[in-house]
Parts: C-alpha cells; structure tokens; sequence
C-alpha cells in the first residue's frame, strides 16, 4: 500500500530522488513472553518516549511504572575515532540494557467526585538533563509528576577509629591503628561515652584517635519525585509536551490545555478552552497537544473532527483564536456515520526541522506543511482494506482505538501501528513507493499490505453485521487474519538514527535498518 503524496514537494528540494527503501532488522526484546503466557493488565505498556540524545528509553504502563533504559553500545565506541566508529557501526546495532524502574503513580479515589483515578501512565517526556540526573515528567488522567533519577554512592566505614577486640581486651593500653595518621588525644575517658560499653576506656583516656575511612563501594540509582503537579484537569490528561525553553510545559485534556513552569507545582495557566457556555453546544474536543521543537512560542493541538490548530503565545495570554487552521475536507457524497469517528485524530507530532506535522486518525497518516494550510501534502493509508468492517469495528468499540504516529529525525519516513501487532514504515520524499509492513516479533518481515483490487462498498450501503465468535478477527488483502484485540498503540522513533522501539502488550520490541 503506497502513500500518496502530492505534487507540492514534502521536503526543500523537490528534485531530490527518495533514497532506498530501509531494510529493518529485529535488534532486542525486553518482557517477552512464553508461549501461551497470560499478560496481566498492569504491565501492559502505554507509554513509550526516547531522550533528545537517543541515549534512553522511557516507557509507562498501566501499573503505573515506568522503566528507564540505556544505551551501551554506544558507550563502548565512544572513544574511537570517527572513521572507525562509522565502520563498526555497519556490523552492530543499537543495543539497550535495563536502568532502573520506579512507581510513578498509584491508584486513587476522588472522594468529592466518586471517581476512580487509574495508575496507568498515558505519556511520559524526557526533561533536560543537569549534572549527570536524568528528569522525567510522567501523567496519569489526573496528576503530573516531575521525576529525578541520579546516582549515588553508596558509603561504608571500611575502618573504625577504635579496634574493639584489641581494647576490650587489654585495658590497660589504649589500642591505636597502625594504618594512616593519628591525631593527638586531648579528650578524657568520659568524652568517649557514645564508645560501646563492651570496651573497656583505659584511665586518662586513649593516647591517639584515627577518624574513620569512609568508601564508596558501589553505586546505585535513585528515583525521587520532585514536584506534583496536579488538581488542574477536570478531564483525562492526554498530553504533555517539553518547551524549548527547558523552563515550561503544556497539559492538555479534552477542553483545555494549561501551561506550568517546571519549578511552580501549585499554579498553570490556562491557555486554550474550548468548553462552551452550555456543555450541548459541545462539538469537538482536543485530543493532543504539543510544542513546536525550536520556536517556544509556538504550539498546535488537534480535535476530534480532524482539524490542526497552530497557536501563538505571543497573541493573547488566552489563545481562543489561531494563527492556522489545517484539516481536511471530506466530499459531500462520501460522508456516513463514521466519518467523524475515523477522522478524529489521535496523535501529533511535530518533524525535527518543525517545519512538518505528523498527524494520525484511525485510517491515515498526514503530512502537514505548516506554511501550507489548504491541504496535507501526504496522505498514507494504514489499513484501507478494513473500510468495509467499520461496522464490526464499531460494535466492538476497536473504532475508537488511538494509534501514535512518529517521524524519523531526518525527516524522510514515517512510521505507525496497526493491529495484529503491526507496524508500518512510509517514505515522504516526493515520488518514494517505500511501504514496510512488519510485526512485533523476533522474525519482523512480514508480506505487504496492498491496496484492494476491487473498489470498497459504500459505506452507507453497509448493514449491521450479527456478532459471531469470529467478532475480532479480520483478513487484509493478502488473506492475512487480523486480531483486533492485538493492537501496536505505541511506538518511537530514535532521534537520530534508524532505530523504532513499539510496544506489543507487556513486551517492549526493537528494530534498527
């Protein structure tokens, strides 16, 4: 299945020529998982985020975890020289190892409203790093948290002052360690109370003292939460976003997104609401929300009707207007009863250069110009053989499944999820056929998805289908079942290298090219 692109160039130059297609590999898995193994709901992941630097990994679950993980293998070769370091990177691949994992959040109750709150981390963002501690901000529906991991050395006395065997037994003489200075004793028996009673304080005290020889023996990492940002939504957080600035972030729910200053827990501002005076004349909520990467100024969110909004702090403190307004309009004649529910967008993402858009709804992915607001100028679709199935889909509420989307750091592919656990990888360059369908398993390749042959039936010509055993199964075009209720919601793109990390239920999946 082919992306389309539109005549407009998606990159600067448009006679550039679309480099080969990428040859992806399986590189790790971390929580796999044994034939016929159940998954326990709490560990199955739902959140998935690299570091600016590529050099860890960060996901979230629905326990409420989250698990750090680090790169080695680039560690090993840091300090070879260029040349050499980009020959031996043809023959190894990027290799991560476990860090550290740490409780974020706990189940909770609000008692004024009677709701439960669940633990389950729906995103986590990478802050910037200071003196070697790693920052991490973590959401729940609810509450934020701001996390610190650092190491810290573990101290042990390897040497006491006093060797207690030698003075318990002899009385009479003070016993003095040979090892290292001695300081001159000018301390009575009684200054030495806080001494064990099992030693015995000669008369006049002891002659010398020696202070005790403190080690580091061994590191360990320590999590610490250092602020809580929280009573600020009165609906499911589904976004956080880094500033450029280093010092902000937004949060956005389904009606507003309010803007906080890492240091301040106890206040935000709100910066978009979109709730109406009366709650019936609701017709679109906010699904996600993010900074633009370089300008601090600069966010968009996207709604459920499948429209972008790009707004400018600069205009107003409380930004009810926008500076550009992307969506696009579906013809007259093929609108039914799904069409707002696919064209909801699930997620965007902003391209390294900023200057693209990346956004997801449940049937394509689109490539926005930001300078370029009467259209996308790629569409790709994901999975256009399940058309004919809205109906089954929507009876087992799979329509309502929200697929993240991610870009390459240099900007010429695109990737995201799919059911049966997989993944699809598009080229953007003008002209680029490259289509990769693979599956979250140790043997990725898997046979192409392609276009059906034979036009779809109109959806308004579809009847209510009767619900068998076979409800969440599905066949592609090759004749390939699909399993709705195995779904890849979450993946990342390596910020600077071919490298994705998706998640298939509990088990944390790596691919490199």
């Amino acid at each position: 299945m082919n992306g389309t692109s539109a005549e407009d160039g998606v990159r600067q130059a448009p006679s550039m020529h679309p480099p080969p297609q990428l040859e992806w590999k399986f590189s790790q898995v971390f929580g796999e998982r044994m034939a016929g193994e159940e998954v326990q709901e709490v560990d199955i992941i739902s959140a998935i985020e690299f570091d600016k630097s590529g050099d860890h990994l960060a996901t979230g679950d629905r326990g409420g975890r989250v698990v750090l993980f680090e790169r080695i293998d680039a560690r090993n070769h840091g300090s070879r020289k260029d040349q050499e370091r980009q020959d031996s990177s043809l023959s190894r691949h990027p290799e991560f190892r476990y860090k550290t994992e740490f409780q974020s959040h706990e189940p909770e109750f609000d008692y004024l409203k009677s709701l439960e709150i669940e633990e389950k981390i729906n995103k986590i963002r990478w802050c910037q790093t200071a003196n070697g501690s790693l920052f991490v901000l973590s959401t729940n529906d609810k509450t934020i948290k701001y996390w610190k991991v650092q190491e810290k050395k573990v101290k042990r006395i390897s040497e006491m002052n006093i060797d207690a065997s030698h003075a318990a037994g002899n009385c009479s003489s003070a016993s003095s360690s040979s090892l290292g200075p001695c300081l001159p004793n000018g301390c009575s028996g009684r200054t030495l109370n806080y001494l064990s009673n099992d030693l015995c304080i000669p008369p006049g005290g002891f002659p010398s003292l020696r202070l005790p020889v403190v080690t580091s023996q061994e590191t360990s990492l320590v999590s610490r939460c250092q602020r809580i940002y929280a009573h600020a939504h009165d609906y499911h957080i589904n976004s956080i976003s880094n500033n450029s600035d280093g010092e902000t972030f937004i949060s956005a729910d389904d009606l507003r997104i309010n803007l906080w200053n890492l240091e301040i827990s106890n206040q935000s501002f709100n910066i978009v609401d979109v709730k109406p005076a009366n709650m019936e004349d609701l017709t679109e909520v906010i699904t996600s929300a993010e900074f633009h990467p370089t300008h601090c100024n600069m966010l968009a969110y996207s709604s459920s009707k499948g429209s972008i909004r790009l707004i400018d702090l600069r205009q107003s403190a409380l930004c009810d207007s926008y500076s550009k307004l992307f969506e696009e309009h579906e013809a007259s004649g093929s609108r039914s009863f799904f069409t707002e529910i696919i064209a909801s967008i699930a997620d965007i993402k902003f391209g390294k250069d900023g200057r693209h858009i990346l956004s997801r709804d449940y049937m394509t992915l689109k490539l926005w110009d930001i300078n370029m607001d009467s259209g996308p100028v790629a569409t790709f679709q994901v999975h256009e053989h399940l058309r004919p199935k809205l109906c089954d889909l929507y009876e087992n509420d799979s329509i309502f499944d929200k697929f993240e989307c991610c870009l390459s750091g240099d900007g010429l592919r695109v990737a995201t999820g799919s059911y049966s656990n997989l993944f699809r990888v598009f080229g953007c360059l003008p002209g680029s056929k490259e289509t990769t369908t693979l599956e979250a398993s140790k043997n990725p390749m898997r046979q192409q998805v392609q276009n059906p042959t034979r036009p779809s039936r109109c959806l308004s010509s579809l009847t209510r289908a009767v619900r068998r055993g076979a409800e969440n199964q599905g066949v592609d075009a090759n004749g390939n079942s699909l399993d709705f209720t195995i779904k890849l919601l979450h993946l990342a793109w390596h910020p600077t290298e071919n490298s994705i990390a998706c998640a298939a239920a509990n088990s944390l999946y790596m691919y490199y090219a």
